[in-house]
């Protein structure tokens, strides 16, 4: 009877809802890893929104699609508790702060030059970004590969996914392809080698005391009526998707012709987005490629610029679209000399929208039909392998962020002994102080800016 009321009336306030999206807006650091963490720890383990599994579950439909993952899973949760617009209202909030931060970086950037206050504080966020992900990936992995001895298939198929893309360089699509098969081949001959692993995880996390309490949305909550699949629903979402591509770009076409710098950027990250299969980092090099070379809107400097603003700013790290947006239309000059700002903001504005709006649509177009796979063994095998498959790649992400804040100028550059100590310092104080993921990057960014003044980096 609870239950039937929980789909009648949402258990969590809208309001609520809606303030933590926007918290979570402007402490979304780490990249996706340290995102999801966040979403976990708040979700999962300290509100009890949402349980284990049915969090995992959603993860694991996010990984296989296009696009920013982690925007996503907010985007999913969002619309799960709260119908199509908590849905729009999550993913929004998820990506609204970080490209208004963005634009006033990329200004700054341009109007200005490099900035030692700004180099400062990105000194010493950087080493708190690495410390984010690793502590995620400790997180993520426990939770979702469960013990090594009585869990060994997971465990094996996360080493092997770290060792393809980090020794021999496999991208992402293929690693998750490859696991997808795997995990289809498995829940076939050994479905219990990877579900029951994932339960036993689920069980193994559950054993402290705010885990024993029920989630407002449990693992046998019966699905919410707008959650059920219906296939003239999904019709009707894709009908709304293309609807709001093709009035933005008919728009631009209108105004700027197809060659202009808005209109092109509208068309080249509509494409992108359909190939950012996991991650930024899997679609930067094409993005680099275009921009770049193709098009020649920015410089390789800019573009690695870009990037550190990205990295360095909440949300998701493919925000950096924003960046690229933002100098393409300032160096074209789309609306004229006389207002940069304004064009470069709306090429900022436009390379955002084009990049995030398949998001919500595979999101709000396939999330019922992903409600309705929950406990099916031949679907929830193969979404466990992807996990798996995952938790490798962000263990070569961590690898990547760790390099790179020790040897700031390279394998050939010297150590950077005091960003390590940083980086060890933010991760004690996540593991053993239990610090906020936010405080821990503002007492981190003011360490750098501070080392940064007194010359001592």
């Amino acid at each position: 009877m609870t239950h039937e009321t929980t789909q009648d009336t949402p258990a969590v306030p809208f309001s609520e809802a809606f303030r933590f999206w926007l918290q979570l807006g402007f402490i979304s650091f780490g990249g996706p890893a340290g995102q999801i963490a966040i979403m976990h720890r708040e979700l999962v383990e300290k509100r009890r929104w949402i349980s284990e599994k049915r969090f995992l579950h959603a993860l694991n439909f996010c990984m296989l699609l296009p696009g920013p993952e982690a925007q996503q899973l907010a985007t999913y949760l969002g619309w799960l508790m709260h119908r199509t617009w908590g849905g729009v209202v999550a993913g929004t909030l998820f990506v609204l702060p970080s490209l208004v931060l963005l634009i006033v970086l990329s200004w700054v950037y341009m109007a200005f030059g490099e900035q030692p206050v700004v180099a400062g504080i990105f000194y010493g966020i950087k080493p708190a970004v690495a410390a984010i992900v690793l502590h995620a990936l400790l997180r993520i992995a426990s939770k979702s590969l469960g013990n090594p001895l009585l869990a060994p298939v997971p465990w094996a198929l996360a080493a092997i996914s770290f060792i393809a893309v980090w020794a021999f360089r496999i991208p992402f699509p293929w690693v998750v392809l490859t696991a997808l098969l795997l995990g289809v081949v498995l829940s076939r001959m050994a479905p219990g080698a990877l579900v029951h692993a994932n339960s036993r995880a689920s069980t193994h996390a559950g054993n402290t005391s705010d885990a024993q309490v029920a989630a407002l949305i449990d693992d046998d909550t019966p699905t919410p009526p707008h959650a059920k699949f219906k296939l003239s629903r999904m019709a009707m979402v894709l009908l709304a998707g293309v609807v709001l591509w093709l009035l933005p770009i008919a728009l631009l076409l209108v105004n700027y012709g197809w060659q202009g710098t808005l209109t092109q950027i509208g068309w080249f990250f509509t494409k992108a987005a359909l190939l950012t299969f996991g991650g930024a980092y899997a679609v930067l090099p094409y993005v680099n490629q275009a921009a770049v070379e193709h098009y020649q809107w920015l410089t390789t400097a800019q573009m690695m610029d870009g990037l550190a603003l990205g990295e360095t700013t909440p949300g998701p790290l493919i925000i950096i679209v924003a960046f690229v947006g933002f100098v393409a239309s300032w160096g074209k000059a789309v609306m004229g000399p006389e207002a940069l700002f304004l064009g470069a903001a709306l090429g900022a504005c436009v390379a955002t929208w084009f990049t995030f709006l398949p998001s919500f649509i595979f999101i709000l177009a396939g999330g019922p039909y992903v409600e309705s796979t929950r406990g099916n063994l031949k679907l929830t095998a193969p979404l466990a392998a992807v996990t798996a498959a995952v938790v490798g790649v962000i263990a070569n992400l961590a690898l990547f962020f760790l390099a790179a804040v020790a040897r700031p100028l390279g394998a050939s550059g010297a150590i950077d002994w005091v960003a390590i100590a940083m980086v060890a310092a933010a991760a004690l104080a996540l593991w053993r102080l239990k610090w906020s993921v936010i405080l821990v990057i503002v007492v981190s960014g003011g360490l750098g800016l501070a080392l940064r003044l007194l010359g001592l980096v």
